[in-house]
């Protein structure tokens, strides 16, 4: 405490993830070319992300804007230091995921049991057990293998996601050896309160994973909820170019927090990104041109704060 007054222990820095690619891009009625892809990935690599998720290795017919990946995957120039994942629903992903050249994959089991019966006809206990045979197939071929916890705050065919169901799926996830976890607010559902306390619990009761957040912007709780993650001392986040995407099995989930936005947060209030927050708006304009359309980004809209001009106008002496 100073001077009677509570203290908030900020972190010195945090690592954000670009997921623009594929979390962002899956969701545009307008598909971009294979080079259009390329260039965005080697763009925002140039910005300082370290985590770049690249696409998905799923059925095109589930998610035809992904149908490319593996060219994709195969054509980008990479940078030493950056780590570049995709996402994979199965073993046949991820040996094309591992084919294509990446040696990072991540999985997703939904922690709605409403969710993940409607969707994969199992409960997520059974639909994390059953992903066992792609953790035994990465730790063989050395691949690493995270995990996703879909719909961790709320779902929309069931209403709030209870701390209990979540902690069960990420039990089953340690089981099969998936040790670096996210929770992911695929409805937008999830609010401050609750993402600290259940980042608080996972963090307590399961403190060798590595922890990440998740979450899209779809009520405007995005950045609040950041700011509640890193409170509870949640040091690693996804965002993506210009608050693109959403999940295409998830109505009203569009929208994921912008890099920009959350880039621009950090700096203002003296957190290190290792991101060129200027380099990443060029990424987010770029990006708009190339969909055809204006995105979600505050930043992309409004400029940054150090960017705005003082005049006379606010003079109440006139």
């Amino acid at each position: 405490m100073i001077d009677g007054k509570t203290t908030v222990k900020w972190p010195q820095s945090i690592i954000v993830s670009e997921v623009g690619p594929r979390d962002g891009l899956q969701n545009e009625k307008f598909f971009l070319t294979i080079d259009q892809k390329v260039e965005l990935i080697e763009q925002i690599a140039l910005t300082g992300a370290k985590i770049i998720e690249v696409g998905s290795f799923v059925h095109p017919k589930a998610i035809p804007q992904m149908a490319d990946t593996d060219e994709v995957v195969r054509k980008i120039k990479r940078i030493d230091g950056v780590e570049y994942r995709a996402l994979v629903l199965n073993l046949k992903g991820l040996q094309r995921a591992e084919a294509a050249g990446l040696k990072k994959a991540k999985i997703t089991v939904s922690a709605s049991r409403a969710h993940s019966l409607s969707n994969a006809n199992k409960t997520p206990e059974e639909a994390v057990r059953g992903l066992a045979e792609c953790a035994e197939y990465a730790a063989k071929h050395g691949m690493t293998l995270s995990g996703a916890i879909a719909t961790a705050f709320g779902c929309s065919l069931q209403g709030r996601v209870s701390l209990e169901e979540v902690l069960s799926v990420i039990s089953c996830f340690q089981e099969i050896g998936v040790n670096e976890l996210s929770l992911s607010d695929t409805t937008g559902m999830a609010n401050p309160k609750q993402v600290y306390e259940y980042s608080l619990s996972v963090k307590e009761r399961f403190p060798k994973i590595t922890w990440n957040l998740h979450f899209h912007n779809t009520r405007g709780m995005g950045l609040a909820n950041v700011m509640a993650g890193m409170l509870a001392g949640i040091e690693r986040f996804d965002s993506c170019f210009a608050g693109l995407g959403g999940c295409p099995f998830a109505p009203g989930a569009s929208g994921n927090i912008a890099t920009e936005d959350v880039i621009h947060m950090c700096h203002e209030m003296g957190i290190k990104t290792g991101y060129d927050l200027d380099a990443v708006i060029e990424v987010g304009r770029s990006v708009q041109r190339m969909i055809g359309h204006e995105a979600s980004s505050a930043v992309l809209k409004a400029g940054k704060s150090s960017d705005i001009v003082k005049t006379d106008c606010g003079n109440t002496n006139k």
